[in-house]
């Protein structure tokens, strides 16, 4: 495998519109997210494309998982590539994530990609660090 690079930006949420799978005001209870996201740093991504299923387990607490579409470029290196993520959040309103490549998912000049990040949010913030470290094989 060839030698990684790392490289943090931020993102912001540029649109979010969610829809209950299952009754809400029961718990555990499903939802669906579909959400917009603009990357800047490392990643540049001005309008990515993501699915989220949102599993609420008090009405401030919960998991999600979800596939999310990026088309810009990676240090640089134009195309598109797909994140699986997979998160927490919790009661004070902080999301913990983790994402990865899905392998396979790279074009144009990031055919090939594989790598792995992960974010924080709390509460409040307009602008979301981000980590990637990645490779092109």
């Amino acid at each position: 495998m060839p030698a990684t690079t790392k490289i943090t930006g931020h993102f912001t949420f540029a649109d979010w519109k969610e829809s209950p799978v299952t009754l809400e005001g029961a718990f555990p209870r499903l939802a669906h997210a579909k959400v917009t996201n603009a990357f800047a740093g490392g990643i540049e991504a001005e309008a990515t494309t993501c699915d989220y299923t949102v599993a609420y387990l008090t009405e401030t607490t919960g998991a999600f998982a979800g596939m999310e579409l990026l088309t810009g470029a990676v240090d640089g290196r134009a195309g598109t590539f797909v994140l699986e993520e997979r998160g927490r959040f919790t009661s004070d309103g902080t999301v913990h994530c983790t994402f990865e490549v899905v392998e396979g998912s790279g074009t144009g000049e990031l055919t090939g990609l594989r790598g792995t990040g992960g974010f924080t949010y709390r509460h409040g913030e307009t602008k979301v660090p981000y980590a990637f470290e990645y490779a092109v094989e």
